[in-house]
C-alpha cells in the first residue's frame, strides 16, 4: 500500500456523512467502521477518478465487515446495447439484501445566484451541479433502477426480488464556506462536513501572507498536512491563473505565519 493511497483513504474515512436527518432524503445513510486498520497492506485500488476511487474505498470497507456478504457492484442495466443505468452495489447485511448508492462531493455555498430550493445553494466548485440536482437524480433515477423491468432478471440471477431489498445511501461530502463568512449555519446538513473556505481569484490578494500547495484532484480528499512542497504567493497565483482562465476552480492548501494549515478553493466566479 503506497503512502498516497493511505493518505487518500484516511481523508475519505475522516469525511463525514453529509446529513443524518430524514429531512434531506428518505433513504437512510449506512454506518461504516472508521478504523484505518481495515485498509490492509495488501489492498489494491485501481481507479484514477476520485468518485470511482471513493466507491472502491466504500466497497472495501463493506467487504471487510463480518456482517456483510457481497453480491455485486457496478451492476449495469442494459437494454440491448444501451445502458439504462447502473446500481452501485448489492450486498447482504446479515440476512437483509441492500441496494447501495455512493456519492462523495465537494460543495460550496453559492452567494452569486438565488434559488427556490435551499439545498440548491450548495454547488460544485465549477458551478456545474448542486446538491438539490444530485438528490433529485438519486431519488428519481438511481434508486428506481432497482424496480426497472430490466433489473428483474438480473436480480433473479442472485435469487433476489426488488420488493425484498432495502435501499441505502453512503453520501459523504466536504463543505466550503465563503472566505468572509465562515460562521454560517449549514443545517439541515452536517456541520462536521465543513472542511474549509473558498475565495474568488480576484480577491486572492487577501492571502498574500500565506504559502500555498495545489493538490491534484485525487488528493482533494486528503487531510492537509505540512509535508508538502509549499509555494510562495506569486508562484501559486501564476499557476492558478491557467485553471481560472479555463473556467476551473482549483483546490488550495494555505499555511500562515502561525503554521496553521487551511483548505479551500480558488473560484473563477
Amino acid at each position: 500500500m503506497d503512502a498516497k493511497t493511505k493518505s487518500r483513504y484516511r481523508g475519505y474515512l475522516a469525511t463525514q456523512l453529509l446529513w443524518v436527518s430524514e429531512q434531506v432524503s428518505p433513504f437512510p445513510q449506512i454506518k461504516l467502521n472508521k478504523s484505518v486498520d481495515l485498509i490492509g497492506e495488501g489492498a489494491v485500488f485501481k481507479h484514477r477518478r476520485l468518485g470511482k476511487l471513493v466507491e472502491e474505498f466504500v466497497f472495501h470497507q463493506l467487504k471487510n465487515e463480518p456482517s456483510v456478504t457481497w453480491i455485486s457492484d457496478n451492476l449495469q442495466i442494459q437494454d440491448g446495447k444501451r445502458t439504462v443505468g447502473e446500481m452501485d452495489a448489492l450486498y447482504y447485511e446479515g440476512e437483509t439484501p441492500i441496494h447501495l448508492e455512493v456519492a462523495y462531493k465537494f460543495y460550496l455555498y453559492d452567494t452569486v445566484d438565488t434559488y427556490t430550493e435551499p439545498l440548491a445553494y450548495w454547488i460544485g466548485p465549477n458551478r456545474k451541479d448542486n446538491l438539490s440536482y444530485k438528490l433529485t437524480k438519486l431519488h428519481r433515477r438511481q434508486f428506481p433502477l432497482l424496480h426497472h423491468p430490466l433489473s428483474k432478471p438480473l436480480l433473479a440471477a442472485y435469487g433476489l426480488a426488488a420488493n425484498t431489498i432495502v435501499q441505502k445511501l453512503c453520501f459523504k461530502a466536504q463543505l466550503f464556506l465563503p472566505y468572509q463568512n465562515r460562521a454560517m449555519d449549514v443545517g439541515p446538513l452536517n456541520k462536521d462536513c465543513i472542511a474549509g473556505f473558498y475565495i474568488s481569484y480576484s480577491a486572492l490578494r487577501q492571502l498574500a501572507g500565506y504559502v500555498f500547495f495545489l493538490p491534484a484532484k485525487l488528493d482533494w480528499i486528503v487531510i492537509p498536512h505540512p509535508s508538502v512542497t509549499w509555494l510562495e504567493y506569486a508562484v501559486a497565483v501564476a499557476l492558478l491563473e491557467a485553471d481560472i482562465r479555463n473556467g476551473r476552480s482549483p483546490m488550495i492548501w494555505i499555511k500562515g505565519p502561525d503554521g496553521k494549515i487551511r483548505k479551500g478553493f480558488v473560484v473563477f466566479w
